[in-house]
């Protein structure tokens, strides 16, 4: 298990320069973006353009803060607004998709899993829960303080693991926090 600050992750440039990421995790460690199993990261949008397509990956984006964009795709499969924080939009990622901003600078919370291995099950929590045994996932605080287990995680703070089989306790230490749970399960299971 890691731990986390979103605050200190370094930002890599989009290849298309709309925007910047702060990688989370990817798995396997150095495994790139053609290779990866499974991603997590933070994106910072701030101009219109094409995301990038991602042949046989799953996968999820959540608003965290700012206006929004729009994601349209050329075939029409794909027109969702993403514009109310911490509501996860799952699709395909081989879809090619445009963005377009509804406004200023927005973030988002990224998930990318591929989709021969692993499926990504993301839930945005506002009170206590127990979260099911998995052998990979995320926690990270959207708003407020949370007890995670034995830990005491603030906003913008998480932990994830890979491999070490985990179930959760988790408990908001205030109204109106939120947390947003990511679980990694084998595909078909």
């Amino acid at each position: 298990m890691r731990r986390f600050d979103i605050a200190s992750l370094a930002t890599t440039p989009w290849k298309n320069g709309g925007g910047v990421t702060r990688e989370i995790v990817c798995s396997p460690p150095g495994a790139g973006m053609d290779r990866f199993d499974w991603r997590v990261s933070i994106a910072t949008i701030d101009r219109p353009g094409p995301f990038s397509a991602f042949d046989g990956v799953d996968r999820v984006i959540m608003l965290l803060d700012g206006p929004g964009v729009q994601l349209h795709s050329g075939d029409g499969r794909i027109d969702h607004r993403l514009d109310v924080p911490h509501v996860p939009f799952a699709f395909d990622g081989a879809v090619p998709l445009d963005c377009e901003l509804l406004g200023d600078t927005s973030a988002d919370f990224n998930v990318m899993s591929r989709r021969e291995r692993l499926r990504a099950d993301v839930n945005v929590l506002r009170d206590r829960a127990d979260i099911a045994i998995a052998a990979r996932g995320l926690l990270l605080a959207l708003r407020g303080s949370w007890h995670l287990n034995d830990l005491d995680c603030e906003a913008g703070s998480g932990v994830w693991w890979d491999g070490e089989p985990s179930a959760w306790q988790v408990a908001p230490r205030e109204s109106g926090a939120a947390l947003v749970a990511v679980r990694f399960t084998a595909s078909g299971s």
